[in-house]
C-alpha cells in the first residue's frame, strides 16, 4: 500500500498505465472493427454460401456472429464482477490483467485457423478474444484512481485512448498493406486459399504478438492491487456481493448514481455503433465493386481512428474549460445529429464525412466518461468493484443496444431506421447528463 501511494501521479506510472491502451487497442480496431469483419464476409463470398450448419440447424453468417458476440459479452458481464471481487480481497489485480490479456492475445492467434471447416474453433477463438480484450480493458481501466490524481485523471485518460489510437493505427496500416499486396510480402496463393485471405490471417497473429509484446511495459511498472482489509470469506461469490454494494452505497452518492444512469443509456448507443459501424457501412452504402468496399470500408475505419486522436485531446482540454459535464452534453447533442445524418448516407463520401465526425465524438466520449466516473468515486480502496459496476453497465448496454438495433432492422427492413433509434438513446442520455450537477432533492 505504501509503495502504491508513494508512486501515484508519478510520469512512469501514469505512462505505464495508459500504455496498455497501445498494447490492446490493436484488438478493436483490427479484430473488432477492420480486418476480421471482412475477413469473416469473404469466407462466405469465396464458398458461395450464406448459411452455415451449426449447433444442429443452418444460420446465416450475420446472425451466427451477433449471436456469439451477445454471448460474449454475457459471459463478460457475468465474468467482470467475479473477477473484481477475487481481486479486491486477494490484491492481486495484476494477475488477473495478465490472464486476460494473454487469453485475449492467444485467442486473436488462434483466428489463423478460423475456417468454414473448423467453425467451432474459430467461434470459439473469437469469442475468448472478445472476453479477454474487455476484462482486461476494465482491470486496467480499475486502476485509474489507483494511479492518478483527480486533476491527472481526464488528461491520462485522454492520453491512453490516444495512444489507442495511434498504436492500432499503425498495425492496421501496415495489415492493410500486406492484404492490398501480398505479393510484396511473399505471401500468394496456397492450398486453395487466396493470397488476400491468407494475409488477413497473418494480420491476426500480429495483434496477438503486439499485444503480448507491448503489454510488459505496463505489467513492469503498475502496482499489484490494494489488499482488502480483513479475513476474505466467501471470495468467489464476494464480487456480485460486491456490486450489491456500490449499488447500495450509490444511494447516497447522488451524482455519481445520476452521471451512471446517463451513462448506461448513452454509452448502449455508443458501444453499438462501434460494433455495427462496419457492417452498416458494408450493406447501405453504394461502394460499387468488392474492392472499392474492403478498400473504402479500412479508409474509413482509419479515418475514425485518426480522428479520435484529436477528439479525445480537444475534449479533455475542453473539460478543464466547461467542465465534464456539459462537454459531455454537447457530446452527446453532435451524436444525435450525427444518427439523423447516418440515416441519409449513401455514397462513399458521405461515409467518409459521416467516419470523421464519429471520430472526433467517439474518442472524446470515451476518454471524458471513464474520467468523470472515476472523479466521481467515492473514497475507497475497492476501485476494480466500482469499476466492475462500470464495465458491469457497459456491457449490459451493449446486449440491449445491439438487441435492439438488430430487431429494429429486422422489423423495419433498413438498419437506417435503427440508427434513428439510437439517436433516442443519445437524446435520453443528454437529457440525463443535465441533472447530474443539480442540487439533490
Amino acid at each position: 500500500m505504501t509503495k502504491v501511494l508513494a508512486i501515484k501521479g508519478s510520469k512512469k506510472l501514469l505512462n505505464a498505465w495508459a500504455f496498455y491502451d497501445w498494447a490492446n487497442s490493436v484488438y478493436s480496431l483490427v479484430i473488432s472493427s477492420a480486418i476480421f469483419p471482412i475477413f469473416y464476409g469473404a469466407l462466405f463470398r469465396v464458398a458461395g454460401i450464406e448459411k452455415v450448419v451449426i449447433f444442429g440447424g443452418e444460420i446465416a453468417r450475420a446472425p451466427l456472429i451477433s449471436y456469439v458476440t451477445s454471448l460474449a459479452f454475457v459471459f463478460i458481464a457475468l465474468v467482470t464482477p467475479l473477477v473484481s471481487g477475487i481481486a479486491d480481497y486477494m490484491g492481486n489485480k495484476k494477475v488477473f490483467l495478465k490472464f486476460f490479456c494473454y487469453l485475449g492475445a492467444l485467442s486473436c492467434i488462434g483466428l489463423y485457423w478460423f475456417s468454414l471447416e473448423n467453425i467451432y474453433l474459430g467461434l470459439t477463438c473469437y469469442f475468448f478474444g472478445l472476453v479477454g480484450f474487455w476484462v482486461s480493458f476494465a482491470i486496467n481501466n480499475s486502476y485509474l484512481p489507483d494511479i492518478a490524481y483527480p486533476e491527472q485523471q481526464d488528461g491520462i485518460s485522454a492520453k491512453g485512448f490516444s495512444l489507442g489510437y495511434v498504436g492500432s493505427v499503425i498495425l492496421l496500416v501496415f495489415n492493410l498493406a500486406m492484404v492490398m499486396q501480398p505479393a510484396v510480402f511473399g505471401i500468394t496463393d496456397s492450398g486453395g486459399e487466396v493470397a488476400e485471405i491468407k494475409a488477413m490471417k497473418y494480420s491476426f497473429i500480429s495483434v496477438g504478438v503486439w499485444w503480448i509484446l507491448f503489454s510488459q511495459y505496463t505489467f513492469a511498472h503498475l502496482p499489484k492491487g490494494n489488499k482488502r482489509q480483513g479475513e476474505p470469506t466467501n471470495i468467489v461469490l464476494n464480487g456480485f456481493k460486491e456490486l450489491q454494494g456500490v449499488w447500495r452505497q450509490l444511494g447516497t452518492e447522488t451524482r455519481l448514481k445520476r452521471f451512471l444512469g446517463a451513462f448506461f443509456v448513452y454509452s448502449m448507443a455508443v458501444q453499438t455503433i462501434m460494433l455495427i459501424a462496419t457492417y452498416f457501412g458494408e450493406e447501405e452504402i453504394s461502394w460499387g465493386s468488392d474492392s472499392e468496399r474492403t478498400t473504402g470500408l479500412i479508409i474509413s475505419i482509419l479515418v475514425i481512428q485518426i480522428v479520435a486522436i484529436l477528439g479525445a485531446t480537444v475534449t479533455a482540454r475542453a473539460s478543464r474549460i466547461f467542465g465534464n459535464i456539459r462537454s459531455l452534453i454537447v457530446i452527446n447533442m453532435i451524436w444525435v445529429l450525427l444518427c439523423i445524418y447516418a440515416y441519409f448516407l449513401i455514397t462513399p463520401m458521405d461515409f467518409y464525412i459521416a467516419a470523421g465526425l464519429v471520430g472526433i465524438v467517439m474518442g472524446g466520449i470515451q476518454a471524458l466518461s471513464r474520467s468523470t466516473y472515476s472523479k466521481f468515486l467515492p473514497e475507497t480502496t475497492d476501485t476494480a468493484s466500482f469499476f466492475s459496476f462500470y464495465d458491469v453497465a457497459e456491457k449490459i448496454g451493449i446486449i440491449i443496444g445491439t438487441f435492439l438495433y438488430g430487431a429494429v432492422a429486422q422489423i423495419t427492413g433498413s438498419m437506417r431506421n435503427s440508427t434513428i433509434f439510437l439517436g433516442l438513446f443519445f437524446l435520453v442520455g443528454l437529457f440525463l447528463l443535465t441533472r447530474v450537477n443539480k442540487e439533490n432533492k
